[in-house]
């Protein structure tokens, strides 16, 4: 299979010239071009308009799971890891990976390790991928590895798809509620307020509440652009303090019904990467170590750390996490350790746990549409109350 490569090149007077060859291997550029009596600058292959096109559609982490499939794929085929690599490059469909796949093609040709070459590159190869592929190399199985990456890449993609799909609906709900809420009181209460001070006597309630919520509004526009603004701008610098980040982490996991999805979602995330590597064989210190970095919460990642410092000493698994994952998830792990099944038990804990969190959105959803809803109407009907109140006032006084 040949490439397009685009090269630059030097001739003997010095001059800089460029073009576009096809070849099996960047080797064979070098090669061709020096018989030429020309002298390379820099050979690169060619992004063909597909794979631009292609680039523009596919998100970072979807074209990476494409890659993983597409490369497992053709490994299972008995495709050389070279041709694999530059087939791959050519459709990776993201710009970005498509020059990290050439770049690791490269190194593997300079005689580095894919697994090294795969590390260069975390933006879009993390310490699981690179682990994982590490193990395939050493026991020569990476087209398995490859596709138990594509699995869990694309499992991954999919609860992120169903939690966007899920909140999508209640989102746009929301912007709609506060859109109506800001035209009723920014632009058709001001009309009323003139008629209304008019009247004279004492406003009902409801009534003086609207229009103070109004002028609030209109008048302090600026107070709230100031303070959404100052929020944007501390709430990020706070949280960029270790200690400030640990609290609120802390704290997240204490609130009711979400601190329970948090810790469910965090512990499916560090039993489905840790049974992933040790069924590839990674030993179990240090996919433990490796594992921690999926856990979405400091204070879960702080826990995996202490059972880390506690396995090195000989304790158990099971024992050194408690009071980090949930119950369930400790019991699995015991039984798995007693039972020499740790690597199948673990990833039954993230299946367990990720059935749990997308029932648990499911509800969250299925309440929220209707909460929503009502909540919108009682603020429509608090104006309409309101105003009605006021002209049933001026009515009484006219007569």
């Amino acid at each position: 299979m040949t490439v397009r490569f685009r090269y630059r090149a030097a001739t003997p007077d010095g001059n800089v010239v460029e073009g576009l060859v096809q070849a099996p291997s960047r080797q064979s550029v070098l090669d061709e071009l020096r018989r030429q009596h020309l002298y390379p600058v820099a050979v690169d292959e060619a992004a063909t308009a597909d794979a631009a096109r292609a680039g523009r559609r596919l998100g970072r982490r979807a074209a990476v799971a494409l890659w993983t499939r597409n490369a497992g794929t053709l490994l299972g085929a008995g495709v050389p890891l070279d041709r694999a690599l530059a087939f791959t490059a050519q459709h990776a469909g993201h710009d970005g990976l498509a020059e990290a796949v050439r770049q690791v093609r490269r190194a593997v040709q300079a005689g580095t390790s894919l697994a090294d070459a795969l590390a260069q590159h975390p933006r879009y190869f993390d310490p699981l991928f690179v682990a994982m592929v590490a193990s395939g190399e050493a026991s020569g199985a990476l087209e398995i590895v490859f596709e138990r990456l594509s699995e869990h890449l694309e499992e991954g993609a999919e609860l992120r798809s169903q939690v966007r799909s899920a909140l999508l609906y209640p989102a746009l709900m929301a912007v709609v509620a506060s859109v109506g809420v800001v035209v009723l009181l920014g632009f058709v209460i001001p009309r009323f307020a003139s008629i209304l001070a008019d009247v004279g006597s004492t406003l009902p309630f409801s009534t003086r509440l609207l229009l103070g919520a109004s002028h609030l509004l209109t008048r302090g526009w600026w107070a709230w652009l100031l303070l959404a603004a100052a929020a944007a701008y501390l709430v990020p610098t706070a949280l960029t303090r270790p200690e400030t980040r640990r609290r609120w982490h802390a704290a997240r996991l204490t609130w009711p019904w979400i601190g329970d999805i948090e810790l469910k979602y965090s512990t499916a995330r560090f039993a489905r990467t840790f049974g992933l590597l040790l069924k590839s064989g990674v030993p179990a210190l240090p996919a433990l170590k490796i594992a921690r970095a999926s856990a979405t919460n400091l204070v879960v990642q702080e826990g995996v750390d202490r059972a880390s410092a506690a396995l090195t000493e000989g304790s158990a698994l099971a024992p050194a996490l408690a009071g980090t994952l949930p119950p369930l998830a400790l019991q699995m792990i015991a039984v798995g350790e007693e039972s020499g099944r740790l690597e199948e038990l673990c990833l039954r804990v993230a299946d367990t746990y990720d059935g749990e969190v997308r029932r648990a959105l499911r509800t969250a959803v299925t309440l929220l549409e209707p909460a929503l809803i009502l909540v919108f109407g009682a603020l429509v009907g608090f104006v309409a109350l309101a105003m009605l109140q006021a002209i049933y006032g001026i009515n009484l006084k006219a007569f």
